[in-house]
C-alpha cells in the first residue's frame, strides 16, 4: 500500500514537472493575448497527449479515451434561463439540444443548426463553451438553435457523423417541424467549427445537390473548418505544427480515427505520403500555391504529396464528403451565402483561405474574417475556468454576421 502511494506521488510529481516544462518552453506566438492562459491550456493539452500515448503504449487505455474522459467532465445540463428555454430531445434517434427564446415573437424566427468541433472523436453540443454560444446566439438573434450530438469516432467511423448531421437537418427542414418551432423556412443557417465545419460544409453541398432540399439553407457559417485531408504539408501545417492547442500530429491522429480502424494511415499521413496513384487531378483543387494570397505563402515552396506509397487503398481520402474542397467549381456556384473565419496560428488556416478563394472565384457571396492573433479552438474556451477573451471576440464576429445576414 505504501509503495502504491509512493508511486502515485512520484508519478504526480513527474507529471507536474512535465506540465511545467511544456508551459515554459511551449512556443506561444507573441501577438496572442492572455498568453499565460493560452500557455496553460496548451501545456495541458500537450501533457494529456503525452500521458495518452504513454497509457496506450502500456495498454492501460486508448489515447482518445483519455481525452474523451477529461472533455466529458465539461458536459452541462439543459438548464433554462430567463431568456432561453433549453431542452434535450431527439430527432428520431439523434440527440439534439434545443434553445428556444422565451420572449414572444410576432413573426417566425430564424434558426441555426450548430455542429460542434472535437476532431470527430471528442466533444458535444452540451459542453459549456457550445452551450454558452448557443444561448448567446438564441438570445441575440431571437433565433431557434439546434445543437446536434452526432455519433463520434472511433466507435462510429466515417460517414456516420455526417449521416447523423444530414438526417437532423432534413428532419428539421420538414414543414411540420419548422411550424412546430415557429421557424421561418427562408432564414435557416448551418454552422460548425473545426471538424463541425467540415460536416456543415459537406451537409450544405449534399443538400444543394438534392432537388428536395436545394436552396432550403439560406447560409453556411464555418469557423476554422477542416476542409481537406489530401495535403498535410501546407504552410499553415508547417508554421503551426505544435499548436497552440491543436498540433499537426494530434489532428492527423484524430482524423485517421474517424476515417479508418487501420492504424497504418496516420504514419503515412504525417509524412504526406498517404494519397493513392491516380489522385493527381484532385491535388490541383487543394494546391495552395494556386489559391493562397501571397502574404500567406511567404518562403514556402509547394511540394506535391508523394503518391502510391501505401499498400492499402482508402476510398475515404478521395471522398468529397471528407474533403469539401474536392467539389468542382461548377458545383461550388450553387452554394449559399457563406461566412468563413480563419485564425493565423492554426494548422487549418490555409484550407479556409483556399475555400474563400475558390468560392469567390465561383461567384459565391463570401464574408471572410481572419483573426491575426487567433488560434484553433479558442471559441470553445469561453466557459469556466478559461473565459478566453479571444473566444468571445470570435463568437461576436460570427454572431454579428448572422445578425446582419440571416
Amino acid at each position: 500500500m505504501g509503495m502504491n502511494i509512493m508511486g502515485f506521488k512520484t508519478l504526480s510529481f513527474g507529471l507536474f514537472f512535465i506540465l511545467l516544462a511544456y508551459y515554459i518552453y511551449a512556443p506561444i506566438p507573441e501577438n496572442i493575448e492572455e498568453r499565460w492562459k493560452v500557455g496553460i491550456v496548451d501545456a495541458g493539452v500537450k501533457i494529456i497527449s503525452f500521458v495518452g500515448i504513454l497509457f496506450e503504449t502500456i495498454g492501460l487505455m486508448k489515447y482518445e479515451e483519455l481525452f474523451f474522459s477529461i472533455v466529458s467532465m465539461d458536459l452541462t445540463k439543459p438548464i433554462s434561463d430567463e431568456n432561453v428555454t433549453v431542452t434535450d430531445t431527439a430527432f428520431s434517434n439523434i440527440s439534439v439540444r434545443l434553445y428556444m427564446p422565451r420572449r414572444k415573437s410576432e413573426r417566425q424566427r430564424p434558426a441555426v443548426i450548430y455542429l460542434h468541433g472535437g476532431a470527430f472523436v471528442l466533444g458535444s453540443c452540451k459542453l459549456s463553451g457550445y452551450d454558452f454560444l448557443s444561448r448567446w446566439t438564441a438570445n441575440k438573434l431571437d433565433a431557434v438553435v439546434v445543437g446536434v450530438d452526432f455519433r463520434l469516432a472511433p466507435q462510429h467511423l466515417f460517414p456516420v457523423s455526417l449521416e447523423d448531421a444530414v438526417f437532423v437537418v432534413k428532419f428539421f427542414l420538414q414543414e411540420k417541424i419548422l411550424a412546430k418551432y415557429g421557424v421561418d423556412p427562408t432564414r435557416i443557417c448551418i454552422s460548425g467549427d473545426s471538424s463541425g465545419g467540415v460536416l456543415a460544409s459537406a451537409v450544405t453541398q449534399l443538400l444543394q445537390n438534392d432537388p428536395e432540399f436545394k436552396d432550403k439553407l439560406k447560409a453556411q457559417a464555418l469557423i476554422y473548418p477542416v476542409l481537406q485531408v489530401l495535403d498535410t504539408f501546407m504552410p499553415s501545417h508547417i508554421e503551426n505544427e505544435h499548436g497552440p492547442f491543436l498540433s499537426r500530429n494530434m489532428a492527423i491522429k484524430f482524423t485517421c480515427l474517424y476515417l479508418t480502424a487501420d492504424e497504418g494511415l496516420a504514419p503515412a499521413m504525417i509524412k504526406n505520403q498517404h494519397m493513392p496513384h491516380g489522385s493527381e487531378h484532385l491535388l490541383q483543387l487543394v494546391n495552395w500555391s494556386n489559391f493562397l494570397p501571397e502574404k500567406y505563402k511567404k518562403n514556402h515552396v509547394y511540394t506535391e504529396p508523394v503518391l502510391g506509397n501505401l499498400n492499402s487503398s482508402y476510398a475515404q481520402l478521395l471522398d468529397r464528403r471528407v474533403s469539401p474542397l474536392l467539389v468542382s467549381d461548377s458545383q461550388l456556384q450553387n452554394l449559399p451565402l457563406t461566412y468563413i473565419l480563419t485564425c493565423q496560428h492554426d494548422i487549418l488556416r490555409d484550407e479556409g483561405l483556399i475555400y474563400v478563394t475558390r468560392l469567390r472565384n465561383a461567384g459565391v457571396q463570401v464574408t471572410h474574417d481572419h483573426v491575426e492573433n487567433g488560434f484553433h479552438g479558442a471559441l470553445s474556451l469561453t466557459g469556466p475556468p478559461f473565459y478566453l477573451q479571444l473566444g468571445f471576440r470570435i463568437g461576436d464576429k460570427y454572431i454579428s454576421w448572422l445578425e446582419k445576414n440571416l
